[in-house]
């Protein structure tokens, strides 16, 4: 045995703010990511110079805001107070530096941990900012975080009106070191720029010269998510400190859009769980009834959001609000606008109350089924059947975070999984193999078939969404036309009975790769024909190539590193829920000469 290592003073590290940054990136903008996903880390850069623009408009500074994208660098102007000349330097590198902590000068800021602009600044190969005030400038360039020249003096008469105006203007780079082959994608960006319009009405924002405004907040917000599918015309109040829109749909489960300071919590947290308690007490005061919650939230879609003085975020890319303090003055506020908003639109309220007596019957009908099913499950197995459970779940917490269910079809694909998972983490559900299309059938079918039944109580969703006990759902299928299939019944399923899990971002589908090219010094996985082409190319002619039929064919001892750390996972998103009912009746609807037509097309493109 080697001897072992000295624990001493020497092994005591303290790091810069920049070197801590770089090297636990995750603890300041969650992940990295090379911008396939929303949640990636560019966009959270691209967020928090934003943020610091909208913080100025929150407090009357400026009603404009211009990004530009081109190229992999960012531009931002806002036309607020500017950033003080003489502290520039300061507010964009040193950590915990500026005036976000003074309740004067911000009071409901985003940015309230002083670590967001000079994260941006570590994490940029390139980065500039030009702060403007009273006809005076500053200007600082950096690189990874370290400063690299400044200049101040007077703006020039011959600059354009607009360069001259009070503001700050950020440019960066992301640093590829941190960021490999990242690209933006511009629909994420232009998702995020039209949820600041909507929560900032009045505030201009444009995106490479495309402008986005909102008069009427999240009422706007909220028809452009359902569009013409509400039982009723859209709830709307607009309060101090709290703004809400709520109607209900035809979808299955609740859908819900909160914001706290203009900070999307994708998560929810202490405001959404209190809108939800006075949204419920409104409408019990207003009928006079004592209608069950479920009643009530079934079919519900809704936005709030809140401006609090001193935001506690149980992450860094604040997806979560842990404020419980605020929680009495949300419900009676929620409370009392529902209530008046039913008073003044008596005709809206009536339907609101045949949509609560129509969830009620569909619940009591529901629940007579689901007892059917929990007997018949109990006489198969007080397991799950085909389930390969892991030792965490979303309920653990920190450990959970990345807990995974990959729902795969048939043994010999499960086989490889359950050999090289990482059994704390990852879980495995085999399907024996095509699911029923549930397309257009009631939520009742979904519980008398066994497989579907099995697949939920895996998920923990058999009651509702809220059980679910995996972080992440992912789609492990074949990469032929039957895995194509069997990914879209799978689909169909969630979207038809648990949109929120889709449109909360728990569905993936898992790419795996299609060939394998290898000489006898190296090997290489290639997930389409370009990767195979270079890949034969740059190994010579040597290469041998072998095409995976099936994900059964990919040994254990290979798959671990598909589905570890570099494991390549897409985010199924849809982007608005109004679009979730035209998605499902093309793909899963009626044989129409369209859909035949595309189906046919792509098959032909696929198979070229």
């Amino acid at each position: 045995m080697g001897k072992a290592p000295v624990y001493d003073e020497s092994k005591i590290k303290t790091l810069s703010s920049l070197e801590h940054i770089r090297l636990r990136t995750g603890m300041y903008i969650g992940r990295l990511g090379d911008g396939a996903n929303p949640n990636d880390g560019i966009y959270i850069l691209l967020k928090e110079v934003i943020d610091n623009g909208i913080d100025e408009f929150i407090m009357g500074h400026g009603s404009q805001i211009d990004v530009m994208i081109k190229d992999g660098t960012a531009r931002v102007r806002d036309f607020g107070r500017g950033i003080p000349l003489g502290k520039l330097v300061e507010c964009v590198s040193v950590i915990n530096t500026g005036a976000k902590y003074n309740d004067d000068v911000f009071q409901f800021s985003v940015g309230l941990n002083g670590v967001g602009t000079k994260a941006v600044n570590a994490l940029s190969s390139h980065f500039r900012v030009v702060s403007v005030r009273g006809g005076d400038f500053a200007e600082a360039v950096f690189e990874r975080g370290v400063l690299k020249g400044e200049r101040k003096g007077k703006c020039a008469s011959s600059m354009p009106a607009e360069a001259r105006r009070n503001g700050t203007f950020v440019e960066f780079t992301p640093d590829s070191e941190m960021f490999p082959s990242y690209a933006f994608n511009l629909e994420f960006v232009e998702k995020r720029i039209q949820n600041y319009a909507y929560l900032n009405a009045g505030l201009t924002l444009s995106l490479n010269g495309k402008a986005y405004m909102s008069k009427r907040g999240l009422y706007d917000l909220l028809g452009e998510e359902t569009g013409d599918d509400v039982l009723y015309p859209i709830g709307y109040h607009r309060g101090d400190h709290i703004e809400f829109a709520f109607t209900h749909t035809n979808n299955y489960g609740e859908e819900y859009f909160s914001f706290v300071n203009g900070q999307y919590t994708s998560d929810g947290g202490a405001h959404l769980s209190a809108f939800k308690e006075g949204f419920l007490k409104g409408i019990q005061a207003y009928f006079k009834k004592d209608y069950k919650s479920e009643d009530i939230r079934e079919g519900t879609a809704a936005a709030v959001a809140v401006k609090i003085k001193s935001p506690v975020f149980e992450s860094q890319t604040k997806n979560k609000l842990g404020n419980s303090d605020i929680r009495s003055w949300v419900v009676q506020a929620v409370r009392e606008g529902t209530e008046d908003w039913l008073h003044k639109n008596p005709q809206a309220a009536k339907k609101l109350e045949q949509k609560i007596v129509s969830n009620e019957k569909l619940r009591t009908e529901l629940n007579a089924v689901k007892k059917e099913a929990r007997e018949a499950a109990k006489k198969i197995s007080l397991k799950i059947p085909k389930l390969k459970d892991c030792k965490y779940h979303l309920e653990d917490g920190k450990a959970g975070e990345n807990s995974t269910i990959f729902i795969t079809e048939g043994d010999s694909a499960a086989g490889s999984m359950v050999s090289s998972r990482d059994v704390m983490t990852q879980a495995i559900f085999a399907l024996r193999g095509k699911v029923e299309n549930m397309y257009g059938k009631k939520q009742s079918a979904i519980y008398k078939n066994e497989e579907l039944y099995n697949m939920m109580m895996a998920l923990g969703i058999e009651n509702d969404a809220g059980g679910l006990r995996y972080a992440r759902i992912v789609i492990a299928t074949d990469a032929d036309f039957d895995g194509f299939h069997i990914r879209n019944l799978l689909l169909t399923f969630f979207l038809s009975y648990f949109e929120e899990l889709v449109t909360g971002g728990r569905v993936f589908i898992l790419e795996t790769p299609l060939f394998r090219v290898r000489t006898k010094k190296e090997t290489r996985y290639c997930y389409n024909e370009r990767e195979r082409n270079a890949a034969l190319e740059e190994l010579g002619s040597g290469g041998e190539v072998t095409r995976f039929k099936g994900l059964g064919e990919i040994s254990p001892r290979e798959f671990g590193q598909f589905i570890g750390e570099d494991m390549r996972l897409i985010p199924v998103s849809v982007n608005a829920l109004k679009a979730v009912p035209q998605v499902l009746s093309f793909y899963m609807g009626k044989n129409t000469p369209e859909r035949r037509e595309y189906i046919m097309r792509n098959l032909i493109e696929d198979a070229g």
